[in-house]
């Protein structure tokens, strides 16, 4: 079986569907926009169903350059609102109707605003300044948005040289630290996957990434700050000189590391205390300063007819501070987020260069029948997908940080008690999601890293043995495991690699053929494709460990049926072949293996499947799959002939 390929990760599209501000704004760590005036109505007519008025509208996009400060912040917002939640289709729309020109001119603009004030008297250079900042942070989301789904706004943020721009306003994260963060986001995707950016890398421009990662400030937001930026810098690896690459790495592991070290669960519980008395604090300040003054803090005729939360809003803005829930809610999303995204770039880190499709998971040929399979990639020219692998660096840095140890802890489900806090807060319980999808990643994380470490690296074979432990616990603690798909689809995927690992040294297994089967028969009904190719990998590994030892034929019967039912009435061709892979590996060898193969009816079983399996691969192969998918599915063909020629040999020999 095939090495677990892991999927590299891109920032989630949200859903274009339900209150898509809230969403945008949950996942940046900001308030929805309110959207009033001229802006609500383009956002409006940019998301109406009819063609025409969608057109009407983006001639509304100039709302970008209005002289108006605050039409120009409101436009803007409603415009990264938009991009957030309108996904693939709607960004590519807005590159169409050139959202880019105003956007790249609006931003140049800010630019240089930010430049004059620096000259203007104190009170004005404030107001401007401010004003100035905000449009350039929501222009700024506007442009990440728009270049994480469209290549062509990804070529023209190159040639129209935006990069010198947002490493301008990414200079300023000591003053305006939410300027930055977007700014970084913006990179992290911009610097991905393109070589004609990384020429524009001057050294003044590394200067600043490299100030940035390495300031010395520790707020929650810096963290985020520096997380992001190290992800940026691992982007731009290519054209760090050789001499400085242990260097980079070193710095860049060793801000995720200490990322990782922060126990969220107990800032969660600290910081939600934090809010708690502070609001129990203000709140009785207040109480005694209406008492001295017998009215209001604030007279204002027309307050009366305003509901009680536009009138708190109204003191909180007059007294410029902050919502009640903000400062302590922003700075433990910042750190779940950068906690989150620290273990994204160490699973893009131990990924192959040229990643397969998010979509498919890799159908490799058995490495274990090669009795009747030789020469099985010769129709592919070669290996179809690259092996994962480390430098000598990143797996140096990853070990010497104590990396895996870190991302182990992080596999536990969240803190019990913050769960319970932030159930009761509206405004914090988006933060459970966040913590899941922390543990997820990490399990993601692991999967990776037991795939690529040496097993002395992994804390040796004790470790791995506690390490299968772990994962049974975290999986059977949940009796409705398979209605949560992430978190289905992450454990699986780390017990496939570590399943694998243990077979391939021979380590004695931890976890029972049945409590596996009891896993694989849950996760097969899941409607994630990759659950499937999962749980079928892992009976495909259990089974080929089970051919080797004496008194398995029961259980070999069992997987054997369960892998041949699948193969033939699973809806993917992706997950049938992996079964058929499957099927190879376990009845590849071994005197049980070929008694249960011949009691099972598989020989038969699988002459009859063939030229279906032919014929689906030739009806919907080119519709549904890429080239690199199709020459997978012929080699499982290829390997499907060459197997039942092999069996025919094994029932002939049982049956003399």
């Amino acid at each position: 079986m095939g090495k677990s390929r892991t999927k590299r990760f891109k920032r989630p599209q949200f859903s274009p569907t339900g209150d898509c501000q809230a969403e945008a704004a949950a996942a940046n760590g900001t308030e929805p926009e309110e959207d009033d005036g001229p802006a609500a109505e383009l956002l409006e007519k940019l998301q109406h169903p009819s063609a025409e008025v969608r057109e009407c509208a983006c001639a509304g996009l100039a709302l970008l350059l209005d002289p108006s400060l605050a039409v120009r912040e409101t436009a803007a917002g409603a415009l990264r609102n938009l991009s957030a939640c309108g996904g693939f289709e709607v960004c590519d729309d807005m590159v169409t109707k050139d959202i880019m020109t105003p956007l790249v001119a609006v931003l140049k603009e800010c630019s240089t605003g930010l430049d004059s004030n620096e000259m203007s008297p104190q009170e004005k250079k404030d107001q401007n300044r401010n004003s100035i900042e905000n449009i350039a942070n929501e222009a700024v989301n506007v442009l990440w948005n728009i270049c994480e789904c469209s290549s062509r706004a990804v070529s023209i943020f190159n040639k129209e040289g935006c990069l010198e721009i947002i490493l301008k306003y990414l200079s300023r994260f000591s003053t305006n630290v939410d300027l930055a963060i977007s700014v970084a986001y913006c990179l992290q995707t911009v610097t991905e996957d393109n070589p004609e950016l990384l020429k524009s890398f001057s050294a003044p421009a590394l200067h600043v990434l490299e100030s940035a990662m390495l300031s010395p400030v520790n707020s929650m937001e810096y963290i985020l700050l520096k997380t992001l930026v190290a992800g940026t810098i691992w982007n731009l690896k290519d054209i760090i000189p050789s001499k400085s690459q242990a260097e980079i790495i070193n710095a860049i592991l060793k801000i995720l590391s200490e990322v990782l070290e922060m126990d969220a669960g107990k800032t969660v519980i600290q910081m939600k205390e934090a809010e708690t008395q502070r609001i129990k604090t203000a709140a009785e300040t207040e109480d005694t300063l209406q008492n001295v003054n017998g009215d209001d803090l604030i007279e204002d005729d027309e307050m009366e007819e305003i509901p009680h939360r536009r009138k708190v809003r109204r003191k909180a803005f007059v007294s410029d501070l902050l919502p009640p829930t903000d400062k302590e809610l922003r700075e433990t999303i910042a750190l779940l987020t950068a906690q989150q995204t620290a273990l994204e770039i160490i699973v893009n880190m131990c990924c192959s260069e040229d990643p397969a499709d998010d979509e498919w998971e890799e159908l490799s040929s058995s490495d274990e029948s090669d009795a009747f399979m030789e020469n099985s990639l010769s129709e592919c020219g070669g290996q179809l997908l690259s092996p994962l692998c480390l430098s000598h660096e990143v797996h140096t840095a990853l070990t010497s940080y104590l990396i895996p140890q870190k991302i182990f802890e992080k596999t536990a489900f969240p803190n019990s008690t913050a769960v319970d806090m932030c159930s009761r807060s509206p405004s914090w319980k988006p933060l459970i999601r966040k913590m899941s999808t922390i543990q997820c990643r990490a399990l993601v994380c692991l999967q990776s890293l037991v795939s690529l470490l040496d097993v002395d690296h992994l804390g040796g074979p004790a470790a791995l043995q506690t390490l299968a432990q772990h994962l049974s616990q975290l999986l059977f603690s949940q009796p409705d495991f398979a209605k949560h798909v992430d978190f289905l689809e992450a454990i699986s995927s780390a017990l496939r690699a570590l399943l694998q690992t243990v077979a391939s040294k021979n380590i004695p297994q931890c976890m029972t053929p049945g409590q596996l089967l009891t896993l694989c028969r849950a996760g097969i009904h899941s409607s994630n494709v990759g659950v499937r190719v999962n749980v079928v990998s892992i009976l495909g590994i259990t089974g080929s460990v089970l051919a080797k030892e004496d008194g398995t034929l029961d259980n070999l019967k069992t997987i054997g049926c369960f892998l041949l039912e699948v193969a033939t009435k699973d809806p993917s061709l992706v997950v049938a072949g992996e079964a058929l892979d499957a099927l190879f590996d376990v009845f590849a060898d071994g005197k049980e293996a070929e008694r249960a193969s011949v009691q099972i009816k598989l020989l038969s079983a699988l002459k009859e499947f063939q030229p279906v399996f032919k014929m689906k691969i030739r009806k919907e192969g080119r519709a549904k799959y890429s080239p690199d998918q199709l020459c997978v599915l012929d080699n499982v063909k290829m390997n499907l002939r060459r197997f039942v020629a092999y069996q025919e040999t094994v029932e002939k020999k049982l049956t003399t």
